[in-house]
C-alpha cells in the first residue's frame, strides 16, 4: 500500500515490511516516509483547511456518513486486515470495525451539533446596549498518531471528529500495523476534498518529529507511550494537545462482590487482545475473604481460553504484536516469582505467543502492577476492606479507567469518587468504552478527553462577535 498526500498514493524507494505476528509471513510493504513526505503532506492539509472550513455542516455530515456506509459494506474485509497485521481474534476484529462504524456515524451526527451561545455581556461593567455571540471554528489542521493495537477505530477517533469540526488531518499509523489506516483512507479520500486527509508512513522518529514541531499543526492527538507524550508535550510549544498514554487499570473485588461476575468480567478484561489494550485490567486487587473463591474460579475460566490463529473464530488468545514484546512480558513475570509473586497458571511464552497467566500473591512494588503490562496476565493483590483497595489502585502513576466489584452502594460510590482515575466501572470491567462517551484518563494516563461530542469540542476555537446597538 501507498501513502495517501493531497489525494496521490505516493511511494518511496525504501519500505517497511508489514509481517503477520501470527506466521511471521510478510503482508505487505508500506513506504518509510520522510521529512519532505511529511511537510508535503502537511501543506496540502494547510491549504485544504480554508476550503473545507467552507463547506455546509450538511454536506460534512452526509460525506461522513458516506464513510460509514461504505466501511459498513466492506466490514469483513477489514476485520480480515486487523486480524492480519495485528494478530487481533477475528471476533475482536469484526467488534472494531462495528465501533469504528458507529464513531463514524457519530462524528457525522455531531456535524451537526456545532454550537455557540449567546453572552449576557450587559451584566458586566460598560455592557449595556451590546450584544455579543460566540461562534466555533475550526482549529486547521490536525496531527494525529496512532498506535498498532487498534490501528482501524484509534484513528477513525482522530479522524472523523477533525472533519466533522471541518479540520484537515495529516495521520501516522503504525509503522508495525498501518494497513488498515490506509485501507481506510481510501474510503474516506473518495468522499472528501484531496489534502482534507492524508496519510504518511514511516518511523515515529521521523514523521512524529515533523507533525509536532510544524508551525502549521495546529493540535496533535497522540495515542502510545508515556515517554513520548512527554517528549510530545515539551516540544509542542504553543499547539493543542490531546494525549492518550495508557493505563494500569485495577479491578476491585469486596467481600460483599457478585464473585461469578467478576470472574467473568476479569477474563474479558484481562485477556481482550492478549492484554494489549491500554483500558486492560492490570490488576486484579481482591478482598482477603473471597480471594481463594475468586481465585479458584479465575483460574477454572482462564483455563478455557483457546491459544491459535487469530483468523479461528475459536481463538481466545493470539500473538502477541511481535517477540520482543513477548520477551519482555516474559522477563516481567520472571522477575515478579524472583521477587515473591507466586505462579498459579500459564507463565510459558512460545515465540509470540504468551500463556493466559495468573499470579498470585502480588505485592504494588512489583513491576508487573506499577507499570503498564501489555500481556495476558492477572496479577493477583489481595487486600483487606474498601479503604485499603482504594488506596492499592491509587498506587500508580497511571489513572486511566478502574473498576469495582460490589453490591454495597455505598463502597460503589466511595470508589467512584476517591479512585484518581478518568472512570470508574461498578460492576464492570475496565475495557468497558462506548465510542461516544469521554475517555481519558488522570496523572501519566495523559490529558484531554476523546468521544466524539469531546474530541470535536477540542478541535474547535470560539471566537466572539460583539455589536453595537446603541
Amino acid at each position: 500500500m501507498k501513502m495517501l498526500i493531497n489525494g496521490n498514493f505516493v511511494d518511496s524507494k525504501e519500505k517497511i515490511d508489514v509481517v503477520n505476528p501470527f506466521n511471521q509471513d510478510l503482508i505487505d510493504q508500506v513506504p518509510a516516509g520522510t521529512p519532505e513526505d511529511v511537510k508535503k503532506a502537511i501543506n496540502s492539509a494547510y491549504v485544504m483547511k480554508n476550503e473545507l472550513k467552507n463547506f455546509s455542516a450538511r454536506k460534512i455530515s452526509e460525506a461522513l456518513y458516506a464513510c460509514a456506509v461504505d466501511l459498513s459494506d466492506d466490514l469483513e474485509e477489514f476485520a480480515i486486515l486487523i486480524s492480519m497485521e495485528t494478530g487481533k481474534p477475528i471476533n475482536a476484529a469484526r467488534d472494531e470495525v462495528k465501533r469504528s462504524i458507529d464513531t463514524i456515524k457519530l462524528s457525522s451526527e455531531e456535524s451537526k451539533r456545532i454550537y455557540g451561545e449567546t453572552v449576557p455581556i450587559d451584566a458586566g461593567i460598560g455592557g449595556k446596549g451590546f450584544m455579543a455571540f460566540t461562534l466555533k471554528i475550526p482549529l486547521g489542521v490536525l496531527g494525529a498518531i496512532t498506535p498498532f493495537n487498534y490501528p482501524l477505530n484509534l484513528a477513525i477517533h482522530k479522524i472523523a471528529p477533525a472533519l466533522a469540526a471541518k479540520n484537515t488531518v495529516v495521520l501516522k499509523p503504525s509503522a508495525t500495523a498501518p494497513l488498515t489506516a490506509l485501507k481506510m483512507a481510501e474510503i474516506i479520500n473518495s468522499h472528501f476534498p484531496d489534502g482534507a486527509l492524508n496519510v504518511v508512513t514511516g518511523r515515529g522518529s521521523i514523521i512524529g518529529d515533523e507533525l509536532v514541531k510544524s508551525e502549521k499543526i495546529d493540535k496533535i492527538s497522540f495515542t502510545g507511550s508515556v515517554e513520548t507524550g512527554r517528549m510530545i508535550s515539551q516540544r509542542a510549544v504553543m499547539k493543542k494537545i490531546t494525549l492518550e498514554l495508557g493505563g494500569n487499570d485495577p479491578l476491585i473485588v469486596l467481600e460483599d462482590a457478585d464473585i461469578e461476575k467478576a470472574v467473568e468480567a476479569t477474563i474479558r478484561g484481562s485477556y481482550l487482545y492478549t492484554g494489549q489494550v491500554c483500558i486492560a485490567v492490570k490488576r486484579l486487587i481482591v478482598d482477603d475473604p473471597v480471594a481463594d473463591d475468586f481465585v479458584e474460579m479465575l483460574l477454572k475460566e482462564t483455563r478455557k481460553l483457546k491459544m491459535g490463529d487469530p483468523l479461528s473464530t475459536k481463538t481466545d488468545i493470539g500473538p502477541l504484536i511481535n517477540e520482543n514484546a513477548a520477551k519482555v512480558v516474559e522477563r516481567i513475570v520472571s522477575n515478579s516469582l524472583k521477587d515473591g509473586a507466586e505462579l498459579l497458571l500459564g507463565g510459558t511464552r512460545n515465540g509470540n505467543f504468551f500463556e493466559p497467566t495468573v499470579l498470585d500473591q502480588v505485592t504494588s512494588n512489583m513491576k508487573v502492577v506499577q507499570d503498564e503490562t501489555f500481556g495476558p496476565i492477572s496479577p493477583i493483590i489481595r487486600v483487606n476492606g474498601i479503604d485499603e483497595a482504594i488506596n492499592v489502585a491509587n498506587d500508580t502513576r497511571y489513572g486511566l479507567q478502574a473498576s469495582i466489584f460490589t453490591e454495597n452502594i455505598r463502597h460503589a460510590l466511595k470508589a467512584v469518587q476517591e479512585i484518581e482515575a478518568g472512570s470508574v466501572m461498578v460492576n464492570k470491567q475496565s475495557t468497558f468504552r462506548t465510542d461516544n462517551m469521554p475517555f481519558g484518563g488522570f496523572k501519566m494516563s495523559g490529558m484531554g478527553k476523546e468521544g466524539v461530542k469531546y474530541a470535536v469540542e477540542d478541535m474547535t476555537r470560539t471566537k466572539l462577535a460583539v455589536l453595537n446597538t446603541r
